[in-house]
């Protein structure tokens, strides 16, 4: 219950609430990434070849984009706090059990399902996330807010990557996977202890409440349950504002899917670098992501404050972001391995400028259906996660290097900002009106109209 304010000092609980927001969402990508460290050691003991060792891979990617709008839908019907936390403990556990699948004779078969049912878990981790900025944190604050959490995946590249190949080194493959786990397993207990909707949190007091709502935040989205109707779906997603949004997304992914997938390949095969400078070399792309993605927040936020409109500030970063992402086809007119880290490091630093879309899903979704939109959101963002790596391996296979791969990456770039200009438009809240969903009439969502500026 929150604490009356009576002229008191705000608090600031909703800072400790994003500190455990972007601890989880690190925790999200380390799990993501233990199977990468231990591959090579689990392929030498188990025999698995290139092929069957990519179909591990590929087992998360596909639960986890089919399950974001049922993961929205359960987000929403459930809240926040309990689907993440139980989320996060179901998908730790599956990671636990992975150091396992030595002990069964099936030992591939085991590996994909419990990648598989990680990925089904941890599918409403990221419009959690953004259901929870909305709620604790004014508009103004927002974009810092969305920056913190969505830096979480570069910093979880960047920082746990080596303390996973020393974990490798000093003890076994399996001990990769106990250790994120249980640091995982741990989190979770924390985050169903101490994180609550604003208006229920113990910590909170009044004033900062206040601070949260007139500020454009919606500390009261949790306290009523709607059910959730597949009209107001079916008006969401023939949008244009979200469409051109939803178009944007898939071009920012395609990008960190790159990094995440071919990029150590990349600086292995096409510039002959050896094995140890590549593990060295392909954490500075990670690092400027991370620095970009707060620079992108602090700018949009500071947009704000200076008087401009809620869609300026939101979209110039992006479509900044997008642009200068596309520079990575300059890696194909450079011979020097320098030149190349500064610009994939350039190109990751603008995507993490660019990388505002969770806030821009914040400000306009209607407040009925938030995680439902987030879902969605989510889903086309991370169909880049089966595209992009097929794509770019057929290009690499049918033209024998990546320089087409790379003109590719800038191309979907430059699509993604020409969405955001063309396509997108205003950005305005798209509201359910109360009368509509008494009678269960098809909502309408004008792509021009918002009843409520974010």
């Amino acid at each position: 219950m929150a604490q009356a304010g009576h002229g008191l000092k705000k608090t600031n609980v909703r800072y400790l609430i994003l500190a455990l927001i972007f601890l989880a969402t690190t925790f999200n990508y380390v799990d993501r990434a233990t199977l990468s460290v231990a591959a090579p050691a689990m392929r030498g003991e188990f025999g698995f070849d290139a092929i069957t060792m990519g179909l591990a891979f590929s087992a998360f990617g596909w639960a986890y984009t089919a399950m974001q709008v049922p993961g929205g839908w359960v987000l929403d019907k459930y809240g926040a706090r309990l689907v993440y936390g139980i989320g996060l403990i179901l998908w730790s556990a599956f990671t636990m059990m992975q150091g396992l699948v030595h002990v069964v004779s099936f030992t591939f078969l085991a590996l994909f399902a419990l990648r598989f049912l990680m990925g089904i878990a941890e599918s409403p981790a990221f419009p959690a996330n953004s259901r929870l900025t909305v709620m604790w944190f004014p508009t103004k604050e927002r974009a810092f807010a969305t920056s913190i959490f969505q830096s979480a995946q570069y910093f979880a590249l960047a920082v746990f990557t080596p303390v996973m190949t020393w974990i490798l080194h000093a003890h076994s493959w399996q001990a990769i996977f106990y250790w994120a786990g249980g640091v995982g397993i741990v989190l979770g207990v924390v985050w169903l202890l101490y994180v609550h909707e604003p208006r229920h949190h113990r910590g909170v007091n009044q004033a900062e409440l206040d601070y949260i709502e007139a500020g454009g935040g919606l500390p009261n989205m949790g306290d009523k349950r709607d059910r959730i109707r597949w009209s107001e779906v079916k008006a969401l997603i023939s949008n244009r504002m979200m469409i051109g949004i939803y178009i944007g997304q898939f071009c920012l992914t395609t990008i960190t899917w790159f990094f995440l997938t071919w990029f150590p390949t990349y600086l292995l095969e096409a510039r002959g670098m050896s094995i140890l400078k590549v593990g060295l070399v392909a954490a500075i792309p990670a690092i400027c992501g991370f620095l970009g993605g707060l620079a992108g927040g602090l700018w949009s936020d500071w947009m704000l404050r200076r008087g401009f409109s809620l869609t300026a500030a939101r979209k110039l970063p992006i479509i900044v972001g997008l642009l200068f992402s596309s520079t990575i086809v300059l890696a194909n007119y450079v011979q020097s391995d320098v030149f190349v880290i500064v610009v994939m490091s350039v190109a990751f630093f603008a995507k993490g400028i660019g990388n505002l879309g969770w806030c821009i899903v914040g400000d306009v979704s209607p407040k009925q259906i938030m995680g439902v939109s987030g879902g969605i959101f989510n889903l086309c963002g991370n169909l880049a996660s089966i595209v992009t790596p097929l794509a770019i391996g057929i290009i690499v296979k049918e033209m024998g290097s990546f320089d087409l791969a790379l003109v590719y990456i800038g191309v979907v770039a430059l699509i993604g900002a020409l969405s955001y200009l063309v396509i997108v438009g205003p950005l305005n809240r798209l509201e359910i009106r109360s009368d509509e969903r008494a009678a269960d009439k098809a909502p309408v969502l004008p792509r021009d109209v918002g009843a409520a500026r974010a």
